[in-house]
């Protein structure tokens, strides 16, 4: 087993021999022989062991026992303890789920401050069998079905090609030791319930099983590759980019070969999973919204809008008198003061420096505001104002203002307030123009 690792991470991974590796250890048999393999080839690992603190003193003693087996390999041990009952009870997540958010964001904290280069996690054949069966029981994609990925971000699994078998046979032949985790017992896990009681039958009817599985996980991975460089290849074709996000032509998605498909593929990685209610939308009336937890899909008039969910709460900004370019989240404002002024247009205005009273306030729009549109007469409400201008509903959450305490001086990108445009008698002209 030593030379088949050795082999495949000069295959797949050959910059792993030149990087500084951080190894997830539990203690248990998998990570154990991770930890040698790795030292017996000559890689700069240090090893990261989590204490959830789930299974009372045997948790302590596994926490001993990785930093013993780090002296053994003469490699630096990090420990974190982590209230993980109170972390899935604050998050309403099972406990599985919290430990491993835990798990990795603690890596990842790990990983920048102390510029390891790689993240190696023990996980092994059995264990991605486990993840697969587990998707098609609750119901996945293509993407499900590929498994746990030998890849992800910063997290490498070595071990990804290696039975269960091959391991414990490796650590018996290398007279190794490691830790029993008690829980792995309990069938009131859903994986454990999967790895004890339905694998097993499975076994039963194809006992190489495991095998048939990689090479099927490998032609599913090539589908799903294949997949995603269609979908790299058609989003710039129907994405238009916008302000606020995207918009999707109802007509364009509409005439696209199988077009579930492709809404799927193209917008799963927004969250969405709704997906009846997102292929509702092309048929929908405007103004029907899907959400995701991230997004929210928005059917507009001939267009799909995509946008990431606004914050509850938006800041207001202040410009102080005589500031010549202030640059804010949304974008920079230049002031100068000219002599004549020319036509304007969405980005530049032409003021009465007069009619200004400081400090200049920059808000989003709330209901009830309400101005003086240039070149018309009387006020408007900026509700009606949006409609008239066909704004759409992004457009409008999106719409900033420029106010002089509680005047709209400008719909910024849009339309100057009259009260402060530059009329016969103006002394002084302000120029101010906005890039976003």
């Amino acid at each position: 087993m030593l030379l088949a690792f050795k082999n495949h991470l000069k295959e797949q991974f050959p910059e792993t021999f030149e990087g500084k590796i951080l190894l997830a250890v539990s203690g248990g048999v998998d990570s154990v022989v991770l930890a040698n393999l790795c030292r017996e080839i000559g890689l700069d690992i240090s090893l990261a062991h989590c204490n959830f603190q789930l299974r009372g003193e045997e948790s302590n003693e596994d926490e001993v026992f990785v930093t013993e087996l780090a002296d053994a390999l003469e490699a630096e041990v990090y420990i974190e303890g982590f209230e993980t009952e109170a972390y899935a009870t604050k998050k309403k997540i099972s406990i599985q789920m919290a430990a491993r958010e835990l798990r990795y964001n603690w890596f990842r904290e790990l990983q920048e401050t102390l510029q390891f280069d790689y993240v190696f996690t023990a996980h092994h054949v059995n264990d991605n069998l486990e993840t697969v069966l587990i998707n098609f029981i609750r119901g996945t994609g293509l993407e499900g079905l590929t498994g746990i990925p030998d890849v992800n971000e910063f997290v490498l699994r070595p071990l990804l090609p290696f039975t269960r078998k091959q391991i414990e046979d490796y650590a018996r032949l290398q007279n190794l030791k490691w830790r029993e985790d008690s829980s792995n017992d309990s069938v009131k896990y859903f994986r454990n319930k999967v790895r004890l009681e339905i694998i097993p039958k499975l076994l039963e009817l194809n006992p190489q099983l495991l095998e048939s599985f990689s090479k099927t996980r490998s032609h599913l991975q090539q589908s799903s590759q294949l997949v995603e460089d269609y979908i790299s290849v058609l989003f710039p074709k129907i994405a238009k980019q916008e302000e606020y996000g995207y918009s999707f032509e109802v007509a364009k998605l509409q005439a696209i070969p199988s077009t579930k498909a492709v809404l799927y593929n193209l917008f799963r990685s927004f969250g969405f999973t709704e997906w009846e209610d997102v292929y509702g939308l092309l048929e929908s009336q405007p103004g029907k919204i899907v959400y995701s937890k991230t997004h929210r899909l928005i059917r507009d008039r001939d267009k799909l809008l995509l946008t990431l969910l606004s914050p509850k709460k938006e800041k207001v900004y202040e410009i102080r008198e005589n500031e010549e370019v202030v640059m804010l989240p949304i974008g920079t404002f230049h002031f100068e003061t000219v002599d004549d002024f020319q036509k304007g247009d969405a980005r530049t205005i032409y003021l009465d420096r007069d009619q200004i009273q400081y400090p200049l306030i920059v808000r989003k729009w709330e209901e009830g505001d309400y101005f003086y549109p240039f070149g018309m007469k009387g006020k408007k409400k900026l509700s009606k104002f949006f409609k008239d201008e066909k704004l759409s509903l992004p457009q409008k959450e999106n719409c900033w203002l420029l106010c002089s305490h509680d005047k709209i001086v400008w719909v910024i990108g849009h339309r100057l307030d009259t009260r402060f445009a530059v009329k016969d008698e103006t002394k002084q002209i302000l120029r101010l123009s906005y890039t976003p």
